[in-house]
């Protein structure tokens, strides 16, 4: 079957979220195909940040107790909300923090090296920054990361394979860090396999939702891992360097948390202001200081478009994107020596499209020229992130041919091929 552009026009006039790209501020002759790594603003979370500064402008220090979002709970209250992204309970999931710091706050809680546990697995595909967080609190425990982390290797350099993972875990193992959705190639991890798996054998593990909350729904109540955190300006698209999220299992309740401040106390306790915590028995006892209400602000509006759509559908359709946008590649690609990396098959794939390329930084350059903005990683991939909220399938249709003139003159080779300084 060969796809034209009136094939992308049906789809749209199809679609049932289409309104939705009204909410959005959308640059007039740009394609934006980079919400993945950092998703566009929301008229609703414009609002939101607006409605706090107003807080703060009318009530002062009464914003913390009072107006339509008290600023004292926001980070539960959120949290709460955020829990049915991932299909968990609302005392499990906070508002709080960043991707990182969370996950030193949860590894200094659950990594505890005794009775011969001693090893952190990960692999070597993981978002640099988990690495350095985990390899921290290795030191901080007096052992050596370069005994203590293992790190699961790819066949390709692109997927990993969840039975090599599963052979890695031993009676040394005290812990699993793993990414849900692979940053670089998309794939997406059987992750109650894997849960499975480390729970058989006493082992403790967690997930970097990064790339995947805000673009697919997970069934926590189902696969049970023991944690998991995450940033919300990709797909959540709450603004550079918003607040994240962290969920912790019930069954872990009651721990002290590893990283303590006043804010880990329970509400009614925290103004008592005594010297010992007395914490709170759920996901809030691992924030740690006053939470940052004006970075937290975009989220209550960015949360109101997922509760009126829905994950699912936002996961329907963006199958349906990255499906349309795969078979339009190899229909009008496949002389340019590109390869798709992410894995075809839907139950195995995230929410952008990954492609292989020699000369993958100058063709990001020449996209960019040209009105797309797609997100490049090294060494040599071009990731295409096409949002349910925002991207049309006519803008899908757009890119590849867009792309394909940019081979066919071969335009790229005005550009370097090399990245700028933020890829």
């Amino acid at each position: 079957m060969l796809f034209t552009i009136n094939d992308a026009k049906e789809l749209d006039q199809k679609d049932v979220l289409s309104t939705y790209r009204n909410e959005f501020y959308l640059k007039e002759g740009v394609i934006y195909l980079d919400g993945n790594s950092l998703g566009l603003l929301s008229k609703r979370a414009e609002e939101s940040v607006l409605s706090l500064l107003h807080s703060w402008k009318e009530l002062a220090i009464e914003g913390w107790m009072n107006g339509a979002n008290p600023w004292f709970y926001l980070s539960e209250k959120l949290g709460a909300k955020m829990a049915k992204l991932i299909g968990a309970k609302e005392s499990e999931v906070l508002v709080t923090g960043s991707t990182t710091i969370n996950l030193h706050q949860l590894l200094a809680t659950f990594y505890e090296p005794t009775n011969g546990r001693t090893k952190i697995i990960a692999d070597e595909l993981t978002f640099p920054s988990d690495i350095y967080a985990i390899k921290s609190q290795i030191k901080l425990k007096g052992l050596s990361p370069e005994e203590q982390l293992v790190q699961v290797k790819s066949k390709d350099g692109y997927l990993l394979d969840e039975d090599s993972i599963i052979e890695a875990m031993d009676e040394q193992t005290s812990i699993v860090v793993l990414s849900s959705v692979l940053y670089r190639s998309g794939q997406l991890l059987n992750m109650k396999k894997l849960v499975e798996a480390a729970h058989q054998r006493g082992i403790l593990i967690g997930f970097d939702l990064a790339h995947s909350i805000g673009a697919l729904p997970h069934n926590f109540y189902d696969v049970q891992p023991d944690f998991a955190f995450w940033c919300n300006y990709k797909y959540v698209n709450s603004g550079p360097g918003s607040v994240g999220g962290l969920y912790v299992n019930e069954k872990h309740f009651g721990k002290v948390p590893g990283i303590a401040g006043w804010f880990s106390s329970k509400k009614d306790k925290q103004f008592d202001m005594e010297h010992e915590l007395d914490h709170e028995f759920s996901a809030g006892a691992y924030q740690v200081g006053t939470p940052h209400i004006l970075s937290t602000a975009p989220i209550i509006g960015s949360l109101q478009l997922f509760e009126e759509v829905g994950i699912d559908r936002i996961r329907q359709k963006s199958l349906s994107l990255t499906d349309f946008l795969m078979k339009l590649i190899d229909q009008e690609l496949s002389t340019f020596s590109f390869s798709i990396i992410n894995p075809k098959l839907a139950e195995h794939r995230g929410g952008h499209v990954c492609l292989h390329h020699p000369e993958a930084a100058s063709i990001c350059k020449a996209l960019k020229a040209n009105g797309v903005i797609p997100d490049y990683r090294e060494p040599n991939l071009i990731r295409l992130a096409p949002i349910s909220f925002y991207t049309s399938f006519e803008e899908v249709w757009q890119t590849v041919q867009i792309l394909k003139e940019i081979m066919v003159n071969e335009e790229y080779k005005k550009y370097q091929n090399k990245r700028d300084v933020i890829a």
